[in-house]
């Protein structure tokens, strides 16, 4: 797994933590909102692999939300999987009329919730999904939870093989402090700014232990960014 990340709008804070705990456990980096405003907020800031929404949220509906993910994401390139306790026919088609990709009714099961997920992410990015990562001279086997770089075996602790996942998902991309303490640690465990430099640093330590240049840049008030 290539931890895709996953956008979870549920406004129940204990069904929200109870998703974010078992989506995370598969291998999902999870971003998460609890009203249809931070929801779309979210999805511009994290541009997530896939979308969990909730159809009853306040203020603005999840069918909003879809409808507004949709056009962002320039039409159906970011699968959106509809989650709601309305069971009729009716409102499936509604659902999925305003562009949810799958539908799945409350109470279900999270290996049901898991598969299905795996099946859109695989539709509509395989790269998500696939086994092996690189840039330039760093390879990253997901299932096997190994790193390369110029044939050299790195060992990472987990939180370092989690940035450094997070950076072959995006080569170039540069990514905030606020967004990888929301990635790795979670929103809901407070980590100080600082803790993601010190991460940082340990992981450009074990890629240079071989030699090689520097391959995650600084970017001066802003974040880091691979190559």
């Amino acid at each position: 797994m290539v931890d895709p990340v996953v956008l979870i709008v549920e406004d129940d804070p204990s069904q929200l933590e109870i998703l974010r705990h078992n989506v995370s456990t598969a291998g999902y980096q999870v971003v998460s909102a609890s009203d249809g405003i931070s929801a779309v907020a979210a999805f511009e800031e994290y541009k997530p692999d896939l979308v969990l929404l909730d159809w009853m949220l306040p203020e603005v509906s999840g069918i909003e939300v879809c409808r507004n993910i949709k056009i962002r994401s320039g039409g159906s390139k970011t699968p959106v999987i509809m989650v709601s306790a309305r069971t009729e026919e009716d409102d499936l088609i509604k659902g999925l009329d305003t562009g949810a990709d799958d539908y799945i009714c409350k109470p279900y099961s999270i290996a049901e919730l898991l598969a299905r997920m795996k099946a859109q992410l695989r539709r509509s990015n395989p790269a998500a999904v696939q086994e092996t990562l690189h840039h330039q001279d760093i390879e990253m086997k997901t299932e096997q939870h190994r790193v390369f770089r110029d044939g050299h075996q790195i060992k990472l602790a987990p939180t370092e093989y989690k940035l450094l996942a997070i950076f072959l998902r995006s080569p170039g991309r540069v990514w905030s402090r606020e967004q990888l303490l929301d990635l790795v640690w979670g929103r809901n465990i407070y980590v100080e700014d600082r803790t993601v430099d010190v991460h940082i640093g340990r992981l450009r330590k074990a890629l240079m232990q071989f030699g090689g240049k520097n391959p995650i840049r600084t970017v001066r008030g802003t974040g880091y960014s691979l190559g």
